[in-house]
């Protein structure tokens, strides 16, 4: 299995509804896996394993990968190549998968679609408690966003959705060019760790999702405003959050004790 390099591109078209844009640079391949740093029984599941660029290497360091794979070409040369014991193959929608299904300790990783990147994000999160972490390559700015802190231009719903449940990590950039198709934004790997038994306690997740969507729907509004329909200027002031203040200057702790007092 050793000395394989990632397939060439040629012979498949890239289809535009998938966001396929195929890591093709060895060095940022290797970073990649390198920041992973796979061992041999890690229960590892690749999302849109493409045309193996991550793919390959990784088999050469754990006993059995799990990949999910929505295109039906791509998966058909996957599976005409690896034999299961190897390669556990799902022709699924990673946006519809249970991902409780393949067990506990996921290490999830994967080059994500530019198209389905928040969505995909927000479906993973509902697994948190079996996952034990997730090294994804995703746009820039949505990087970016995930990590901001309060007061800050990024900051934002998926800020705070994403860090009340994961430690989040900005590890490198990637630019364009690492890719075959190039793509017309740079790149980021984040790592995702969750926090588990150090995740705030929230009370009624929904209600929780609720606020914070609300409180950046219209990120020039105040509190007092934007979060009208949920809360009055009394309950604002008994949580310790100024009405005058807006969305973008709250932290994850504070959403957390206003949608727990709301609650």
């Amino acid at each position: 299995m050793t000395g394989r390099r990632p397939r060439s591109i040629t012979g498949h078209v890239a289809r535009k509804r998938f966001g396929q844009n195929f890591l093709v640079d060895r060095h940022y391949i290797d970073r990649i896996v390198a920041a992973i740093d796979p061992q041999l029984a890690d229960n590892l599941v690749e999302i849109g394993p493409g045309l193996g660029a991550l793919t390959v290497p990784l088999l050469q360091r754990v006993e059995q990968l799990t990949v999910i794979e929505i295109d039906r070409d791509l998966a058909a040369r996957l599976v005409a190549e690896y034999p299961p014991a190897r390669l556990t193959l799902h022709n699924s929608d990673a946006l519809d998968f249970d991902f409780s299904s393949l067990g506990k300790d996921l290490r999830v990783l994967g080059n994500l679609p530019y198209n389905i990147s928040s969505p995909l994000l927000f479906h993973l999160a509902q697994y948190d408690a079996s996952l034990r972490d997730i090294t994804v390559m995703l746009q820039k700015e949505v990087v970016e966003r995930m990590v901001a802190a309060p007061a800050t231009p990024a900051y934002g719903r998926l800020s705070v959705m994403l860090q009340a449940r994961f430690r989040v990590e900005r590890l490198f950039g990637v630019p364009a060019g690492a890719f075959r198709p190039a793509p017309k934004v740079d790149s980021a790997v984040t790592r995702l760790v969750p926090l588990h038994e150090d995740r705030p306690q929230i009370l009624d997740e929904e209600l929780f999702a609720r606020v914070v969507t609300a409180a950046f729907g219209q990120r020039r509004k105040t509190l007092r405003n934007a979060l009208k329909a949920f809360a009055s200027e009394d309950q604002f002031e008994r949580v310790g959050i100024a009405p005058g203040a807006r969305g973008e200057t709250l932290s994850v702790a504070d959403f957390v004790r206003l949608a727990n007092a709301l609650a």
